[in-house]
């Protein structure tokens, strides 16, 4: 254990400064500095004032460090307002070392959610591309109702991809894929999605690891190989995992899986019931891990990594099993992974057993 007394952690990270600061945040809207990824902490940003998180998966949910932070002191966070609409929005600190002023605030985005449930909430910038990467559920409820996952013409059930760097309050990156098109918005850079909860991009390839939260039966790992390719529809509501999925209010006539991108790994309800993506292990603490997508389930505690076989096949193996409710996973600037415990309140290494890593 790293450090404990959280109020309902919900992710953990870093910036891109040297400093080894792990941050962790806490679904009622403040963001605690670890230095060093010691167990003492300092309150980094706390707009808990700003932040709706009566509802279970409302709150704040993340936090992107500027790929130039240590020079331009730019993060940036995602969270439900008193609304329950999300709100992606830019901080800056004075210094690296020095706490986000909440008076800062510039607003990039609000999305108005149509219910109180699946609204996503990661931020990560691209190792490549150096955009800025929001993942929006499809609003709530079950089943898609509003048919927001096959719809590119919204900004729910998609990946959206800014670039921060040009324009105000940001530019449409040139390449993404529905750039010139009046029916679809151009801030999609790819869609079909229930509820990203966590993606990651890996530090050394560049590929995206998407983990999409299930509807009743299937979590499923999605993965976009690099050099990203816009416009990919990963099948919400149309497929969930890789088997169709009864289509909405009518709205789909038939099942074609031909016509998605589908996940490369699943499991149902018998291991766990909300998938908690991870990040491909790039540390050096487990050599035999090397390039493996590390990844859990929220309600089970199971831990699984995901990797290619000889035969070019991905397999999924359970590395451990633990007693936390694991919200999120994070890396430190070495690529070392964590845990946040939601129910425990509680920041967890990775930490060997038998050659697995395990809580």
């Amino acid at each position: 254990m790293v450090a404990e007394g959280f109020q309902r952690p919900v992710f953990v990270g870093h910036a891109p400064d040297g400093s080894g600061r792990l941050y962790v945040i806490e679904k009622r809207g403040v963001i605690w500095v670890l230095p060093g990824g010691q167990n003492s902490r300092t309150p980094f940003l706390d707009i808990s004032e700003r932040v709706g998180s009566q509802s279970n998966e409302q709150g704040l949910f993340s936090v992107a460090f500027h790929p130039g932070y240590a020079a331009n002191g730019r993060l940036f966070v995602n969270y439900t307002d008193l609304d329950g609409n999300t709100v992606v929005a830019e901080f800056r600190a004075d210094a690296p070392a020095a706490a986000a002023d909440p008076g800062s605030e510039r607003v990039l985005l609000q999305v108005e959610q149509p219910y109180s449930n699946h609204n996503g909430g990661m931020l990560a910038f691209g190792p490549r591309d150096g955009y800025l990467y929001v993942g929006m559920g499809d609003g709530g409820s079950g089943g898609d109702p509003l048919g927001h996952g096959q719809n590119p013409a919204t900004l729910l059930g998609a990946l959206l991809r800014l670039d921060v760097d040009g324009g105000q309050p940001y530019q449409i990156p040139a390449d993404n894929p529905f750039v010139g098109d009046p029916g679809r918005r151009p801030e999609v850079f790819a869609y079909g999605l229930r509820n990203p909860w966590r993606f990651a991009f890996d530090r050394m390839t560049g590929d995206l690891w998407i983990a999409d939260v299930g509807q009743n039966d299937l979590e499923e790992v999605d993965l976009a190989l690099a050099p990203l390719r816009g416009g990919l529809n990963f099948g919400w509501n149309a497929m969930e995992g890789g088997s169709c999925f009864p289509p909405a209010l009518g709205a789909f006539a038939r099942c074609a899986p031909e016509d998605y991108q589908l996940p490369i790994a699943e499991y149902g309800r018998a291991q766990g019931c909300s998938i908690t993506g991870g990040y491909a292990y790039r540390g050096r603490r487990f050599p035999a891990l090397a390039a493996a997508y590390v990844f859990g389930d929220y309600c089970s505690g199971r831990i699984w990594t995901l990797q290619l076989d000889d035969r070019g096949a991905w397999r999924m193996v359970q590395r451990a099993q633990v007693d936390v409710r694991i919200s999120s996973f994070g890396e430190d600037e070495q690529g070392e992974l964590y845990i946040t415990d939601d129910s425990g309140g509680r920041l967890l290494r990775l930490r060997a057993n038998d050659d697995a890593p395990s809580g």
